[in-house]
């Protein structure tokens, strides 16, 4: 910006930034921050000229029409909201010089939104002061990122180019050894000579991988469920998922192999997935990341509030005659969830199967703390009516593509914090207000707030938008845009992921937040790479190894351990081998490095462990059971 005043006299840069070091942006422009403490802007003189060099130093005179100024007269002073409305900051240099004085005067406005970042005034021990966890469904990691960076771009594609010097991810076409420090492993060609092609036990299903485009994104639900994808796995050879978990087709127009159960083998590309590719390239991803425990959606989304799948309160019908694909003795007189049950007492739940857990979650040690949190899945509220005029639990939406179905919005089994007497909502009770989302107490601080932390997906909208942000929000969209083959599909889910990183870089929390972008499980979709067993099970429904045994993988840290991580009467329980299968993990925020692969061993307890560490100084679930308690880091894939 060049300012007024005598010939020569100018102020180069004048711009405001946030705390965090936002990009620079250009003077008078309008840049909104909210009150409070932590709502400075720093305003920047970076550079002011005086031609004649004379004796006098330069001098800095600030002046805002409204708010606060800290060092006025300092070439970088601090600027504070006070009260909602456009302030004009005004800055003057001059040199004093008796001879030939010159002087400059510039101003940059700035909107105080008028309201106050309360999560940012909790301590944490990071800058991020917000995280949000979109919790998809059922991808594995060969099945969007198999290929990236590297796109086919056929005639009719959008087409997909990377960023130059990329990083090599761990994929089918450039498969790394895990156990070598990611090198490359040479003359391994998984994309033309896939052992599963050559594995007579998948049948007709014995296919190479290929490619679905843009127009196959509907496709059928595969198979994922606890044994089936230990034993796709096949010892870790990765070569019978047709048999195992497979389920023929076919999308619209899709190859041959789609009509067989060869369709497990099936991936997309940044032709389709290209706003996930796009994360991947601007933010970054982790190529090494799992389901903490083989198996379907409840347990894996379990795991990502409690890292504890073992201990049952309560039950509708005797666990004994519970499905066997749903629970399996833990060897203590005790069952673990292995598969979809629903949670007991909601009245969306319909399952034969129901049930409720002992033990407690991460939601209650935020409670404890006073953090503010909620979980915030589609179709929850039941007081809408959609535009095809369902409504309660049975509201339903399309998909958006040709051959589409219509699922409910709300599937009881995706809300794991139903599960837990202490932060349930079983009536689905709608919150008192706007204001009071996220919080366990209504805005007189003293009544119960009714929705007791679980909403619907467009409350967390509504929040942000009333500048009401919780510290920890998950999310999980309407079913038809979860990303769940079957009822939906990429194209539905990337609409609904792009719609929550637009809002929230719309926002003045944006500064201080991170995104994760994460699955429940992989759908029992391909994926080439072994697991690494840090948890074993001997159990009933174990097949990874053999009959009754899953205590083998490919280690990247030494030997699996020799007893099982403890249940939640605190004796070693069976039915949690994991980790389970590989799937992405992104991460979207200022502070995440970009265009990064992240190689660090990960699962979906890793969220949680950084919820406990940023809020929680470290607490643990159940310190030796949980599997927080072994997590490894998310934290490399970020720079502070």
């Amino acid at each position: 910006m060049s300012a007024s005043g005598i010939a020569g006299c100018a102020i180069y840069q004048l711009v405001p930034s946030s705390p965090t070091s936002s990009p620079i942006i250009a003077a008078n422009t309008t840049v909104r921050f909210g009150l409070g403490p932590f709502s400075i802007c720093r305003a920047i003189s970076s550079t002011a000229v005086d031609p004649d060099s004379g004796p006098s130093p330069l001098s800095y005179h600030w002046i805002a029409s409204i708010g606060s100024l800290r060092d006025a007269s300092s070439a970088s002073p601090t600027y504070t909201c006070t009260a909602p409305g456009v302030a004009t900051l005004t800055l003057t240099v001059s040199d004093g010089d008796p001879q030939a004085s010159c002087a400059a005067t510039g101003s940059v406005q700035i909107t105080c939104s008028g309201h106050v970042d309360a999560a940012a005034e909790v301590a944490t021990s990071t800058k991020i002061k917000h995280v949000v966890v979109v919790f998809g469904e059922n991808i594995s990691y060969d099945h969007y990122f198999g290929t990236y960076p590297n796109a086919a771009n056929n005639a009719g594609d959008v087409p997909f180019s990377p960023a130059a010097g990329t990083p090599v991810a761990n994929g089918l076409g450039t498969p790394l050894d895990v156990t070598a420090g990611f090198v490359a492993l040479g003359g391994v060609d998984l994309l033309n000579h896939n052992p599963t092609a050559a594995n007579p036990g998948n049948g007709t299903g014995a296919v190479n991988p290929f490619r679905l485009a843009a127009a196959q994104a509907v496709t059928n639900d595969q198979g994922h469920n606890y044994k089936p994808e230990q034993q796709a796995s096949d010892n870790g050879a990765m070569d019978l998922f047709p048999e195992f978990t497979g389920t023929a087709g076919p999308p619209p127009g899709a190859p041959p192999a789609a009509t067989t159960k060869g369709l497990v083998m099936a991936y997309f590309d940044g032709n389709t997935v290209s706003t996930l590719w796009s994360y991947a390239q601007n933010y970054a991803m982790n190529d090494n990341s799992w389901s903490t425990t083989f198996g379907p959606s409840t347990p894996g989304a379990i795991n990502l509030i409690s890292g504890q799948t073992n201990g049952f309160a309560a039950t509708r019908s005797p666990p004994a005659t519970m499905s066997a694909s749903h629970v399996t003795p833990d060897g203590n007189g005790g069952w673990t969830l292995i598969g979809d049950t629903d949670p007991l007492g909601d009245v969306c739940s319909t399952a034969a199967d129901q049930n409720t857990f002992s033990g407690k979650n991460v939601g209650d040690l935020l409670n404890a703390q006073g953090i503010s949190w909620g979980w915030f899945e589609g179709g929850f509220d039941l007081t809408l009516t959609n535009a095809n005029g369902t409504t309660g639990c049975a509201r339903s939406t399309p998909q958006t593509l040709p051959g589409g179905s219509t699922s409910a919005d709300y599937i009881p089994h995706h809300a794991p914090f139903q599960y837990y007497a202490s932060t349930a909502n079983p009536t689905h009770a709608r919150p008192s207000s706007v204001s009071a989302i996220g919080k366990s107490l209504e805005t007189d601080g003293v009544t119960p707030e009714p929705a007791n932390h679980q909403y619907d997906s467009h409350d967390f909208f509504d929040a942000l938008a009333a500048g009401n942000m919780p510290a920890v929000s998950y999310l999980k969209a309407p079913a038809f845009q979860d990303g769940h083959a079957g009822y939906s599909n990429p194209i539905d889910e990337q609409s609904f992921l792009a719609q929550v990183v637009g809002a929230i870089q719309g926002s003045q929390e944006w500064q201080s937040t991170l995104i994760v972008f994460a699955y429940d499980d992989s759908d029992g979709w391909y994926d080439h790479q072994a697991p690494t067993i840090v948890n074993p099970s001997t159990g009933i429904a174990d097949a990874l190894n053999g009959a009754g045994l899953c205590n083998k993988g490919l280690q990247q840290g030494g030997p699996a351990p020799a007893t099982p991580l403890l249940g939640n009467d605190g004796n070693p329980a069976q039915g949690r081998c994991g980790y389970g299968t590989r799937m992405p993990l992104l991460v979207v925020s200022p502070y995440a490095k970009k265009n990064y692969v992240d190689h660090t061993l990960t699962d979906q307890s890793s969220i949680l462990k950084f919820v406990e560490d940023n809020w929680l100084a470290g607490q643990r679930i159940q310190v030796g059971g949980s599997f927080d308690t072994i997590a490894g880091t998310i934290q490399n894939m970020l720079s502070f």
